[in-house]
């Protein structure tokens, strides 16, 4: 059972999509009490850092995750800003983040970009992955992921960094400790690739 934390993301419908051509059981809800029921969870991908997490905290969102996801190993993985949500902070806001994976979201430096427009990191792009990682089980690492973003995370363990992207610099753009991931480009807009890592979390997570 996936459950898609729903705080008023606009993707939750296209995850849902996917859900249902792939015969993934899932849910969406914003009740924590509903959390106990999940087997894995995901955090949708848009929203600005602040607003987001005090929305999370102010609900029993966060209280009821740390119950499931660091308490009994749950597999969750944040999207977007919600792989920012994972981190300890963000230069997008003052909130603490939920710290999960040791990193700062760090907004992209415009000094290193080379091509107009400069931010945000818009479209599609090839990344670099580990091979041996099962998230990354069939997927087109040339044809890459859709993204859209000003900000990436800057991890403080490289051994948290799955894969990377470029755009100025060598940019991580899918971080993992544990059960815990994130993912910084939109797998509901990646077509085949995001179909396929949505489900490899579900079935090798």
């Amino acid at each position: 059972m996936l459950c898609i934390i729903n705080y008023g993301s606009g993707n939750v419908g296209a995850i849902a999509n996917i859900c249902e051509r792939e015969r993934i059981t899932y849910m969406i809800t914003d009740d924590p009490a509903r959390f106990e029921s999940a087997t894995h969870f995901l955090l949708p991908g848009v929203g600005a850092f602040d607003p987001t997490i005090e929305t999370l905290r102010r609900t029993g969102i966060v209280t009821a995750l740390e119950a499931q996801v660091i308490g009994n190993g749950k597999p969750i993985m944040g999207i977007c800003v919600g792989m920012h949500l994972l981190a300890d902070g963000s230069d997008e806001g003052q909130s603490k983040g939920l710290g999960w994976i040791p990193g700062h979201v760090t907004r992209i430096d415009t000094r290193t970009l080379n091509r107009p427009p400069h931010l945000p990191h818009m479209g599609w792009n090839a990344i670099e992955g580990n091979p041996d990682e099962p998230l990354l089980t069939g997927i087109d690492l040339v044809r890459g992921f859709y993204f859209l973003h000003s900000y990436y995370f800057d991890a403080l363990e490289a051994s948290d960094v799955v894969a990377r992207v470029q755009y100025g610099a060598d940019l991580p753009c899918i971080v993992r400790r544990g059960n815990v991931i994130g993912a910084q480009f939109h797998p509901e807009k990646s077509h085949a690739n995001g179909i396929r890592l949505i489900k490899n979390f579900v079935e090798e997570t």
